[in-house]
Protein backbone atom coordinates (compact mmCIF):
# COMPACT_ATOMS: atom_id res chain seq x y z
CA UNK A 1 0.00 0.00 0.00
CA UNK A 2 3.08 2.22 0.58
CA UNK A 3 4.69 1.38 -2.43
CA UNK A 4 1.38 2.23 -4.66
CA UNK A 5 1.05 5.33 -2.55
CA UNK A 6 4.37 6.48 -3.03
CA UNK A 7 3.80 5.75 -6.79
CA UNK A 8 0.81 7.88 -7.64
CA UNK A 9 2.75 10.95 -5.43
CA UNK A 10 5.58 10.44 -8.18
CA UNK A 11 3.33 10.00 -11.13
CA UNK A 12 1.36 13.63 -10.10
CA UNK A 13 5.22 15.44 -9.40
CA UNK A 14 5.86 14.23 -13.08
CA UNK A 15 3.48 16.90 -14.88
CA UNK A 16 5.06 19.64 -12.40
CA UNK A 17 8.95 18.52 -12.67
CA UNK A 18 8.68 18.95 -15.96
CA UNK A 19 8.04 22.60 -16.01
CA UNK A 20 8.79 23.75 -13.05
CA UNK A 21 10.12 22.32 -9.26
CA UNK A 22 9.05 19.61 -7.35
CA UNK A 23 5.96 20.44 -4.56
CA UNK A 24 7.97 19.96 -1.70
CA UNK A 25 9.28 22.24 0.54
CA UNK A 26 8.47 25.89 1.79
CA UNK A 27 6.78 28.85 -0.62
CA UNK A 28 5.37 32.03 -0.30
CA UNK A 29 2.53 34.06 -2.27
CA UNK A 30 0.97 37.73 -1.34
CA UNK A 31 -2.77 38.22 -0.68
CA UNK A 32 -4.99 41.62 -0.05
CA UNK A 33 -7.52 41.24 2.25
CA UNK A 34 -10.94 42.70 1.97
CA UNK A 35 -10.01 46.39 2.95
CA UNK A 36 -7.11 45.86 0.42
CA UNK A 37 -4.52 45.45 2.68
CA UNK A 38 -1.19 43.33 1.92
CA UNK A 39 -1.11 39.77 3.48
CA UNK A 40 1.66 37.35 3.82
CA UNK A 41 0.54 33.53 2.60
CA UNK A 42 3.32 30.44 3.63
CA UNK A 43 2.42 27.10 2.34
CA UNK A 44 4.44 23.96 3.32
CA UNK A 45 4.17 21.39 1.56
CA UNK A 46 5.08 17.92 2.98
CA UNK A 47 5.35 14.24 1.41
CA UNK A 48 1.76 13.73 3.26
CA UNK A 49 0.42 17.34 4.19
CA UNK A 50 0.33 20.74 2.90
CA UNK A 51 -0.53 23.70 5.18
CA UNK A 52 -1.61 27.30 3.65
CA UNK A 53 -1.48 30.32 5.96
CA UNK A 54 -2.50 33.88 5.63
CA UNK A 55 -1.01 37.24 8.25
CA UNK A 56 -0.86 40.56 7.83
CA UNK A 57 2.49 42.12 7.65
CA UNK A 58 2.90 42.93 10.91
CA UNK A 59 2.65 39.30 11.53
CA UNK A 60 -1.56 39.27 13.15
CA UNK A 61 -2.74 35.81 11.98
CA UNK A 62 -5.77 35.51 9.78
CA UNK A 63 -6.37 32.22 8.71
CA UNK A 64 -4.99 28.55 8.07
CA UNK A 65 -6.48 25.46 6.59
CA UNK A 66 -4.64 22.41 5.05
CA UNK A 67 -4.82 18.64 5.56
CA UNK A 68 -3.14 15.76 3.54
CA UNK A 69 -2.88 15.74 -0.42
CA UNK A 70 -2.31 14.13 -3.55
CA UNK A 71 -1.98 15.44 -7.13
CA UNK A 72 -3.06 14.15 -10.12
CA UNK A 73 -1.62 15.82 -13.33
CA UNK A 74 -2.95 19.14 -13.08
CA UNK A 75 -5.31 18.54 -10.10
CA UNK A 76 -3.94 19.80 -6.75
CA UNK A 77 -6.58 17.77 -3.95
CA UNK A 78 -6.61 18.60 -0.25
CA UNK A 79 -8.22 16.79 1.92
CA UNK A 80 -9.05 18.85 5.02
CA UNK A 81 -8.22 18.17 8.22
CA UNK A 82 -8.46 21.49 9.89
CA UNK A 83 -9.80 25.18 8.60
CA UNK A 84 -9.57 27.72 10.86
CA UNK A 85 -12.24 29.94 8.85
CA UNK A 86 -14.59 27.30 7.77
CA UNK A 87 -14.69 24.25 9.77
CA UNK A 88 -17.75 23.00 8.31
CA UNK A 89 -15.15 22.28 5.03
CA UNK A 90 -13.60 19.64 7.75
CA UNK A 91 -13.70 15.96 6.26
CA UNK A 92 -14.07 17.50 2.86
CA UNK A 93 -11.91 17.26 -0.65
CA UNK A 94 -11.15 20.27 -2.31
CA UNK A 95 -9.55 20.48 -5.56
CA UNK A 96 -7.20 23.39 -7.28
CA UNK A 97 -5.87 23.41 -10.45
CA UNK A 98 -1.80 24.08 -10.01
CA UNK A 99 -0.14 25.93 -13.07
CA UNK A 100 3.74 25.75 -13.01
CA UNK A 101 5.56 29.28 -13.96
CA UNK A 102 9.18 30.13 -14.22
CA UNK A 103 9.33 31.01 -9.80
CA UNK A 104 6.73 27.83 -9.10
CA UNK A 105 2.80 27.91 -9.51
CA UNK A 106 -0.24 29.18 -9.95
CA UNK A 107 -2.98 28.39 -7.63
CA UNK A 108 -6.48 28.60 -9.00
CA UNK A 109 -9.48 29.52 -8.00
CA UNK A 110 -7.37 30.52 -4.76
CA UNK A 111 -5.62 32.95 -6.91
CA UNK A 112 -2.53 32.95 -5.28
CA UNK A 113 1.03 32.56 -7.21
CA UNK A 114 3.61 30.81 -4.92
CA UNK A 115 7.34 31.01 -5.49
CA UNK A 116 9.39 28.78 -3.61
CA UNK A 117 11.99 29.51 -0.69
CA UNK A 118 13.11 25.78 -0.23
CA UNK A 119 13.00 22.16 -1.57
CA UNK A 120 13.26 20.49 2.18
CA UNK A 121 16.82 21.92 3.22
CA UNK A 122 18.91 23.41 4.70
CA UNK A 123 16.87 22.09 7.81
CA UNK A 124 16.72 18.56 8.86
CA UNK A 125 13.25 18.04 9.90
CA UNK A 126 11.24 17.94 6.84
CA UNK A 127 8.18 16.21 7.50
CA UNK A 128 4.60 15.90 8.61
CA UNK A 129 5.24 15.40 12.22
CA UNK A 130 2.44 14.59 14.96
CA UNK A 131 2.95 14.92 18.65
CA UNK A 132 2.94 11.49 20.30
CA UNK A 133 4.40 12.33 23.50
CA UNK A 134 4.68 15.11 26.06
CA UNK A 135 6.23 15.16 29.73
CA UNK A 136 3.64 17.02 32.47
CA UNK A 137 5.75 17.54 35.45
CA UNK A 138 7.82 14.09 36.05
CA UNK A 139 5.14 11.97 33.68
CA UNK A 140 5.25 11.30 29.98
CA UNK A 141 1.85 11.41 28.90
CA UNK A 142 1.46 9.55 25.57
CA UNK A 143 -0.79 10.81 22.90
CA UNK A 144 -1.94 8.24 20.53
CA UNK A 145 -1.35 8.67 16.61
CA UNK A 146 -4.87 8.23 15.61
CA UNK A 147 -6.99 10.26 18.27
CA UNK A 148 -9.13 12.90 17.46
CA UNK A 149 -7.51 16.07 19.04
CA UNK A 150 -4.09 16.12 16.68
CA UNK A 151 -0.85 18.43 17.07
CA UNK A 152 0.49 18.44 14.17
CA UNK A 153 3.88 20.02 12.74
CA UNK A 154 4.84 20.67 9.14
CA UNK A 155 8.43 21.73 8.64
CA UNK A 156 10.18 22.76 4.92
CA UNK A 157 13.78 23.05 5.17
CA UNK A 158 13.54 26.64 6.25
CA UNK A 159 9.79 27.17 7.62
CA UNK A 160 7.74 25.58 10.38
CA UNK A 161 4.01 25.18 11.70
CA UNK A 162 2.13 23.98 14.55
CA UNK A 163 -1.44 23.15 14.03
CA UNK A 164 -3.67 21.86 16.75
CA UNK A 165 -7.39 21.10 15.82
CA UNK A 166 -9.71 18.19 16.15
CA UNK A 167 -10.85 16.21 12.83
CA UNK A 168 -14.01 14.50 14.27
CA UNK A 169 -15.50 17.93 16.32
CA UNK A 170 -14.06 20.14 13.22
CA UNK A 171 -12.39 22.29 16.20
CA UNK A 172 -9.49 24.89 15.56
CA UNK A 173 -7.67 25.19 18.56
CA UNK A 174 -5.04 27.36 17.71
CA UNK A 175 -1.58 28.02 14.92
CA UNK A 176 1.86 29.44 14.80
CA UNK A 177 4.74 29.56 12.60
CA UNK A 178 8.17 30.89 10.62
CA UNK A 179 11.05 30.06 10.15
CA UNK A 180 13.55 27.73 11.86
CA UNK A 181 17.10 26.10 11.23
CA UNK A 182 19.06 23.49 12.60
CA UNK A 183 22.66 24.19 13.82
CA UNK A 184 25.00 22.65 15.89
CA UNK A 185 22.35 20.44 17.48
CA UNK A 186 20.36 23.33 18.21
CA UNK A 187 16.64 23.84 16.35
CA UNK A 188 15.59 27.14 16.82
CA UNK A 189 12.11 29.08 15.57
CA UNK A 190 12.01 32.54 14.92
CA UNK A 191 8.15 33.66 15.39
CA UNK A 192 6.19 35.07 11.69
CA UNK A 193 2.50 34.76 13.55
CA UNK A 194 0.62 32.84 16.57
CA UNK A 195 -2.77 32.82 16.39
CA UNK A 196 -3.30 32.93 20.24
CA UNK A 197 -1.09 35.66 21.46
CA UNK A 198 -0.07 38.33 19.08
CA UNK A 199 2.90 39.38 21.45
CA UNK A 200 4.59 36.12 20.79
CA UNK A 201 5.86 37.35 17.16
CA UNK A 202 9.27 38.37 16.79
CA UNK A 203 10.63 35.56 19.23
CA UNK A 204 13.75 33.44 18.68
CA UNK A 205 13.07 30.30 20.83
CA UNK A 206 16.32 27.89 20.83
CA UNK A 207 15.41 24.21 21.87
CA UNK A 208 17.60 20.96 22.01
CA UNK A 209 16.45 18.24 19.81
CA UNK A 210 17.35 14.54 18.76
CA UNK A 211 15.93 12.22 15.74
CA UNK A 212 15.97 8.44 17.73
CA UNK A 213 14.51 5.45 15.24
CA UNK A 214 12.84 8.10 13.45
CA UNK A 215 11.31 9.91 16.58
CA UNK A 216 12.27 13.72 17.02
CA UNK A 217 12.65 14.54 20.84
CA UNK A 218 12.30 17.87 21.85
CA UNK A 219 13.48 19.79 24.94
CA UNK A 220 13.68 23.74 26.43
CA UNK A 221 11.53 26.76 27.47
CA UNK A 222 8.59 28.02 25.90
CA UNK A 223 7.40 31.35 24.89
CA UNK A 224 6.00 31.59 28.16
CA UNK A 225 9.62 30.38 29.94
CA UNK A 226 7.91 27.21 30.69
CA UNK A 227 10.29 23.68 30.36
CA UNK A 228 8.70 21.67 27.50
CA UNK A 229 9.57 17.56 26.72
CA UNK A 230 7.66 16.65 23.67
CA UNK A 231 8.04 13.50 21.61
CA UNK A 232 6.96 14.55 17.66
CA UNK A 233 6.63 10.74 15.13
CA UNK A 234 6.04 10.73 11.42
Amino acid sequence: MKTKTLLTLLLGWFSLLLSAQSPLGGWEAKSTDPNGNVLNVSSIVTETHQVITWYDTSGDFVKTMGGSWTLYGDRWQLNVEFDSEAPDNVGSTKEYTIIPNAEGYHLLPLGLTFKQIDNGYPGKLMGAWQMTGRKRGEKMVSRPINQARRTLKLLSGKRFQWIAFNIETKEFFGTGGGTYTTEGGAYTENIEFFSRDRSRVGASLAFTYELIDGHWYHSGLSSKGSPIYEIWSK
